[in-house]
């Protein structure tokens, strides 16, 4: 990566490690001049650059981690489904005229087992993620993704699919083609397959786009990942009427992972790379592929039937509190 290009995707948080890494540069830049040993002073910044990352990333708040689960460099659907499978196959198409960009998925290989794997799919650059509605999928992308499903159900695949959308496309011919009808279709016929079924956050988890692809029997999320009924900028725009107020939202929302545990809505937190994944990608993909390898041993050792109990009783769960009678 080129040092503009660095500058230009540095976080407003991450300037403290920027000029710390700029200062190692330098110093190796004057010792190949001078010829002169600075091992020992290089080992030092860089151990003081490791500290001053880990302190960073174990202590961001809601916003920090939005803008981590936004990162243009973050790993993609198609990056992690390269990274973890053996053999891929990208299938295209709803079968009803559509095939949207925003939502990939095909046939692969997890190990020896055959999975089907579909998810969200953001650009890299201005081009690309305009060609990809950046990720927000059309009513044709949700009907593509419940085609896959099925035909995974069909052939008794394994469905691994992978969230990172801000939300789903609101644009008026999503409204047209039945953007609404297309989701809820999604929520009601993933209740009822019978293969095992592993939904993991690699990103930014939005709104109803997100759990139209998101009902299963595990959920998984990334450390640094986001999940949410709504992008913090609209909840803000909707109460204040200020979307600036997005960080203050994303306070209120509980959309980090930790919270989510806590709450009951996921299964399992993947731990990142220290300064998240897009530091190191392999390793991220890593972490993934073995945790969906253990769940999916997990999920194989039960019927079809008992997954969907399982898949209905966690999802009645949710939300379900108890409340103190007053003296």
């Amino acid at each position: 990566m080129m040092a503009g290009e660095r500058r230009t995707l540095l976080l407003d948080f991450e300037k403290p490690l920027a000029e710390l890494e700029s200062q190692i540069q330098q110093v190796r830049d004057k010792s190949s001049e001078l010829g002169v040993d600075v091992a020992d002073q290089i080992r030092d910044l860089e151990q003081r650059a490791r500290h001053v990352r880990q302190e960073i990333f174990s202590k961001l708040t809601p916003g920090q981690t939005l803008q981590v689960a936004r990162h243009p460099r973050r790993p993609s659907t198609l990056d992690y489904i390269q990274a973890i499978s053996d053999e891929w196959l990208e299938l295209h198409g709803d079968r009803r005229g559509s095939d949207d960009p925003a939502i990939v998925g095909g046939v692969g290989r997890l190990g020896q087992q055959p999975v089907v794997m579909l998810g969200h799919q953001k650009g890299r650059d201005t081009k690309d993620n305009v060609a990809r509605n950046f990720g927000m999928a059309s009513p044709g992308g949700y009907r593509k993704a419940m085609r896959l499903m099925e035909h995974a159900n069909r052939f008794s695949l394994p469905i691994l699919t992978f969230i990172d959308t801000p939300a789903a496309w609101a644009g008026i011919d999503a409204e047209k083609f039945g953007q609404g009808e297309a989701i809820a279709y999604n929520l009601r016929e993933m209740f009822r397959l019978d293969v095992p079924i592993i939904c993991t956050v690699i990103g930014e988890g939005g709104s109803g786009g997100a759990l139209a692809i998101g009902v299963g029997d595990r959920l998984l999320m990334f450390e640094h990942a986001v999940y949410s009924v709504a992008p913090p900028e609209a909840c803000a725009a909707i109460l204040w009427r200020d979307a600036q107020k997005g960080p203050i939202a994303a306070e209120s929302l509980k959309i980090t992972a930790p919270d989510l545990l806590k709450l009951g809505i996921i299964d399992e937190i993947l731990p990142e790379p220290i300064g998240a994944a897009h530091s190191d990608p392999v390793q991220a993909a890593e972490n993934l592929k073995q945790s969906l390898g253990h769940h999916l041993a997990d999920l194989q050792k039960m019927s079809g039937a008992e997954r969907r109990e399982l898949r209905y009783q966690k999802f009645r769960r949710m939300g379900v509190f108890s409340q103190a009678n007053e003296s």
